[in-house]
């Protein structure tokens, strides 16, 4: 894309752009690095928490957050005027780990979580009667990895760094019922996926509260 389209605008979520030489923080104004660093205080910790669950170990989570850092740097002038700055933030993140986990094992075709304890959990909660499906950890691995992958970001921020839907929300850039819905479906996958019965009733936190509804 040229420079000036959609991307350039702020509108768009996509990869930071590299055709533009970014400008140094030296020269950033006073209000541009303190947004900088608060975001950066605010969303580091989760950030490297959802990167440990990815990739198994803090050396490869720290090398993709601060990976996915220096690119937000790179790029934050401009994400300052963008409607989406967060979900800007959480593609930039994705792609780092992304890239990290084709480093450590460039075999893999897909990535897949590290630590199923979060999908656990999820399942657990939303099908307390069928738990004895995750004694077949094989099985098991092979439904979470058909997740789509904004399913499995909810999950693993719900469930794996346990945080409350609104602040997966914000993490991620979109809204409450968003993740929410997102639980749901994530939910309904996996009970189908091992075959187990997918009850709305013990769904956590009203997760497909917004589909049911509309059923």
């Amino acid at each position: 894309m040229s420079d000036g389209g959609p991307e350039e605008s702020g509108g768009a979520v996509g990869l930071p752009s590299r055709r533009r030489r970014p400008t140094p923080m030296s020269q950033w104004d006073p209000a541009a690095r303190v947004s900088y660093w608060a975001f950066h205080a605010n969303r580091r910790p989760a950030y490297m928490r959802f990167a440990y669950l990815q990739l198994g170990s803090d050396a490869a989570a720290e090398e993709a957050v601060d990976a996915a850092f220096d690119s937000i740097m790179g790029e934050w002038l401009r994400m300052l005027h963008m409607d989406r700055l967060d979900a800007y933030a959480w593609t930039v993140l994705k792609q780092c780990i992304v890239g990290r986990q084709h480093l450590l094992n460039p075999w893999r075709r897909r990535p897949e979580p590290m630590d199923i304890s979060a999908f656990e959990a999820a399942l657990k909660e939303a099908h307390a009667d069928q738990y004895e499906v995750l004694t077949d950890t094989i099985r098991f691995y092979s439904a979470v990895s058909r997740l789509a992958e904004r399913q499995r970001d909810a999950v693993l921020l719900r469930y794996g760094l346990r945080i409350s839907p609104g602040e997966a929300a914000s993490v991620m850039g979109v809204d409450e019922a968003t993740v929410r819905s997102y639980l749901g479906q994530a939910h309904r996958r996996l009970a189908r996926l091992l075959d187990t019965s997918a009850d709305p009733a013990g769904r956590p936190d009203g997760a497909d509260s917004a589909e049911s509804a509309g059923s």
